[in-house]
């Protein structure tokens, strides 16, 4: 799940329940979820304040819903910025669980 600039990037860590973002070597926010059957509901997500501004939040979010989608999940948008994120990109719509 590599972001647009190779130095980001966006992991899922399985034991922490989490997709993180990283900038080089360091922990720049990430995106907490929970396990639902066939679907993850993704309820929290947050950038660390040195690194707002920079659009790495929307990388964030696009990372997990691709990975959600590559893995064959729906999506939960519980998080407020992703929810407004799935509504600026209908790429993503088809994601969302019913």
């Amino acid at each position: 799940m590599a972001a647009a600039d190779d130095s980001v990037r966006v992991v899922l860590n399985a034991d922490r329940l989490r997709y993180e973002l990283w900038s080089g070597e360091e922990l720049a926010g990430f995106a907490s979820f929970r396990e639902r059957p066939g679907k993850i509901e993704i309820f929290h997500a947050e950038v660390e304040p040195h690194f707002e501004g920079r659009g790495l939040g929307a990388q964030l979010a696009a990372g997990a819903l691709d990975d959600a989608r590559s893995q064959g999940m729906k999506v939960i948008p519980a998080c407020p910025f992703v929810d407004h994120y799935v509504r600026d990109h209908p790429e993503y719509a088809d994601l969302v669980a019913d």
